[in-house]
């Protein structure tokens, strides 16, 4: 095998060395060989299914030679040029450079406009027109194997760009080149709105594709312009808010909770915009309006409280999927068509009665209980990766389902969700108090949960213990009533201590809104319909402290 050496001590195996070790000395020359060919085949099938797959692994730094327009061609694109990792080379004797320290600390400076090319997406830094484009790389949509040439550089997520105080868009000035490795770019990029100071952000990229933003210079507020079909502030606790452009809000700008992440769901389906960021004073806000006769949020703005933020994408066919629910699903197994394109956990929010409520689809079909609501069949299942529903008069089949994923579930490695993105942007101590993992854990209600799942509500207890004096065997199993009791008692115990955390949050918050009605007159409107909302619990929580008794 050309290119291969094999020896006792130490071989050469694409540019590994293979040290002798007391496992291999003293064994035939044969088995020692056979071991190594089967590493190197190993490692050249490896090699092959990387190239096969067409997508670097390293980052590269274009000069585009001369400004790019609205999209750059794949026939501009021979004219670019590679900026060298180390700018020495660009010398007329490298070696003698690199020797000198009179050489040392040469900045590069773009003929043309700068392009980031990252494994997962590309990021175009259009001087003219004071943007930073990034394009999905088809390939990691996985859906590439025959693309057009032309769309060499995929599929449009987000313009980013600065928001001036004055009108007009802004142009790029300057770029300067901080670092440039196969695993690190970082540049630093000066913005001049018209009639405004210039202002400044660090732009870094890694392997990763994810994109972080840091304001360097004034560059508080942001805008990601694109169009996004829904935008959606996740509540890993309770049920997420979704935004739609098609909601009748009686506004095109709509204020949104800025909750550390918000999830884009672009057009097409096959393709998210994650932009997270750390705690702080950040404000969110959307421009409802239409693209192409459809209704689309047409741009993010985010004040960013001059700390960073990160952007990310992430692609797949069907990655998330909208189904409009007709009159005629009601009381029927429905296969929708759509298939989850890797394992997660899939949602969907789908009206409970008349409450919108959220549904986690499950391996399997087949009936439920739940609190108020009753029993009813399960609405939202997977069969192998098919998704399908059932529909009942509890669960009506109203408006439309929207399905999407935030957390993995059995995901493979090489798949990334929202929460890994927020757990990588964030970091794990951040991110943790965001997820909540501990608290999201379901209190049991069991005083004997441990030895087997048992219905320890008033209503199963009095059933078991009715069947009890309806066998006649009430004397002998008086020990087994007197448990059943108790686990009556401590089941009715756990309910009211959850409600009395409910009340106490309500209180809580009862003051705290009456705080803010004080400090901030302007507000005392919008905070007056809030208090009467919040108001809702603690009655709430006097009607079920009655119930409870009652109710299992």
């Amino acid at each position: 095998m050309a290119g291969w050496r094999f020896g006792n001590s130490h071989n050469s195996l694409n540019g590994m060395k293979v040290l002798e070790s007391s496992q291999t000395r003293g064994k035939p020359a044969g088995v020692i060989g056979f071991a190594a060919l089967l590493m190197a085949v190993a490692g050249t099938r490896a090699i092959a299914e990387t190239a096969q797959s067409g997508a670097p692994q390293t980052l590269v730094l274009w000069d585009t030679s001369s400004p790019v327009g609205d999209r750059p061609k794949s026939e501009d694109r021979s004219s670019w040029k590679a900026v060298p990792n180390d700018l020495l080379r660009l010398e007329k004797d490298p070696p003698k450079a690199s020797s000198d320290p009179g050489y040392y600390g040469r900045e590069y400076s773009f003929a043309g406009d700068a392009v980031v090319e990252t494994p997962p997406l590309t990021a175009v830094f259009s001087s003219a027109k004071g943007r930073v484009t990034l394009y999905s790389k088809p390939d990691s949509a996985g859906k590439d194997k025959g693309s057009e040439p032309a769309n060499w550089i995929g599929s449009r997520i987000v313009d980013l760009s600065p928001i001036g105080a004055a009108d007009g868009p802004a142009t790029i000035s300057h770029v300067e080149v901080l670092r440039n490795a196969d695993d690190e770019i970082v540049l630093t990029v000066c913005f001049s709105p018209p009639g405004s100071p210039e202002v400044a952000s660090l732009f870094s990229f890694d392997r990763t594709g994810i994109l972080e933003v840091k304001p360097l210079q004034q560059m508080n507020r942001i805008r990601l312009a694109g169009p996004i079909e829904y935008g959606i502030v996740p509540s890993f606790v309770g049920d997420d808010l979704i935004y739609g452009a098609a909601m009748r809000l009686g506004t095109n700008v709509l204020c949104v909770p800025s909750e550390n992440l918000f999830l884009g769901l672009l057009p097409g389906e096959g393709t998210e915009l994650v932009a997270t960021w750390p705690q702080g004073k950040q404000h969110l806000s959307l421009r409802l309006g239409e693209e192409n006769g459809r209704p689309t949020i047409q741009w993010v703005d985010l004040d960013n409280d001059g700390q960073s933020f990160f952007l990310a994408a992430l692609a797949a066919p069907g990655i998330w999927h909208k189904e409009t629910l007709k009159p005629d699903y009601l009381e029927k197994d429905i296969g929708i068509g759509w298939k989850r394109p890797y394992p997660a956990r899939w949602k969907t929010q789908l009206y409970e009665e008349d409450l919108k409520t959220t549904f986690v689809f499950r391996e399997f079909n087949g009936g439920i209980w739940r609190g108020v609501a009753g029993s009813y069949e399960y609405p939202a299942w997977f069969s192998g990766e098919d998704a399908f529903y059932h529909f009942s008069k509890k669960v009506p089949p109203t408006g439309e389902s929207l399905i999407y994923c935030l957390e993995g579930r059995d995901t493979p490695l090489t798949v990334s969700t929202p929460a890994d993105v927020l757990k990588q942007t964030l970091g794990r101590q951040a991110s943790d108090s965001i997820l909540d993992v501990a608290g999201r854990k379901l209190r049991t209600h069991h005083r004997r949960g441990s030895v087997g799942v048992r219905r320890a509500c008033t209503c199963g207890c009095t059933e078991a213990i009715q069947a009890v004096f309806e066998a006649g065997e009430e004397v002998n199993r008086k020990d087994d009533i007197q448990g059943m009791l108790d686990d009556m008692i401590y089941f009715v115990h756990r309910h009211v201590e959850r409600i009395n955390e409910y009340q106490q949050f309500a209180d809580e918050l009862l003051k705290m809104l009456q705080a803010k009605s004080q400090s901030s007159p302007g507000l005392k409107p919008f905070l007056d319909n809030l208090e009467e909302i919040a108001r809702q619990i603690p009655q709430e929580c006097e009607v079920q402290k009655e119930n409870i008794w009652i109710r299992g």
